[in-house]
């Protein structure tokens, strides 16, 4: 029957609901791009995963020589076996910093952030995607990195909440370092700058590889204001029972970081910060 005969060419309008029709959240547009920036990384193990790896079971060879074969303890515990858990975290970081900066400056470099901005994601559902990707990064490596030196080194499991922790707060603080780094950054020198002057530094002069009761003061005191320390301090308290600092102050200054960090990155992309130039 024609539309005509009963309307006169008249279409009553649509009542707004005032709901968006992908709804509160667009899951499908986040589970997309945090897919997205998973099989980035799984696309290439060999360089993401495994490249890592090796680096990490270098540094742990390179310890063993070193020693060459004496029993050398740090608080009572055998060197190899105090150092690992700082190596595992030290791999944890470095990657998952360089997932989220590599994605996000490569998509700038290429031209192509502007289908990542276009698509309805709001700035939280960006930054949990990218992040997301990041975190899965760190963590896979660290899982990795972990089993690898454990045929080496007797490594077991004191507390468990610790090896959760941790790596999952270390990895998204880094994931988001790499975020807003990358937002900052013009080119692929200033995010090498970054990586060579900021995040390799706090990573090696954080205890990973010594304790850092045996060094004199003021230096004591300026580790416990870097955030590397209570990571890798949590990550071996977590395998191994032993602690440098507090593990309670650990927490809280994971979790401040971590939310003062992702407010920021919140607000980048909300402004289109360097985004929309």
């Amino acid at each position: 029957m024609a539309l005509s005969e009963h309307t006169d060419g008249f279409v009553p309008p649509v009542k707004n609901s005032g709901r968006s029709p992908i709804g509160a959240v667009n899951w499908l547009g986040l589970w997309t791009l945090c897919a997205k920036e998973i099989r980035r990384f799984m696309k290439i193990p060999a360089q993401t995963i495994f490249a890592p790896t090796v680096t990490t079971l270098v540094f742990l060879a390179i310890f063993a020589l070193a020693l060459g074969g004496a029993v050398r303890t740090v608080g009572g515990v055998p060197f190899m076996v105090f150092l690992a858990p700082g190596l595992v975290m030290m791999a944890i970081v470095q990657n998952a910093f360089a997932n989220t900066s590599s994605s996000l400056m490569s998509s700038k470099i290429q031209g192509h952030l502007v289908d990542i901005l276009i698509p309805p994601l709001n700035p939280t559902e960006l930054t949990l995607a990218f992040a997301i990707g990041g975190v899965m990064r760190g963590l896979l490596v660290g899982l990795t990195v972990g089993l690898s030196i454990a045929t080496f080194v007797p490594l077991g499991l004191h507390s468990f909440w610790a090896v959760l922790f941790y790596p999952v707060a270390a990895s998204l603080m880094l994931s988001l370092m790499g975020i807003g780094a990358a937002i900052w950054a013009d080119k692929f020198d200033q995010m090498a700058a970054i990586t060579n002057f900021v995040i390799t530094p706090l990573a090696f002069l954080s205890g990973t590889f010594y304790s850092i009761d045996r060094l004199p003061e003021p230096w004591h005191t300026v580790s416990l204001f870097n955030p590397f320390f209570y990571m890798i301090d949590g990550m071996r308290y977590g395998l191994i029972g032993r602690a440098d600092g507090s593990l309670l102050v650990g927490v809280v200054v994971l979790v401040v970081i971590n939310v003062a960090l992702w407010a920021m990155v919140h607000q980048m992309l909300a402004r289109g910060y360097k985004l929309k130039e």
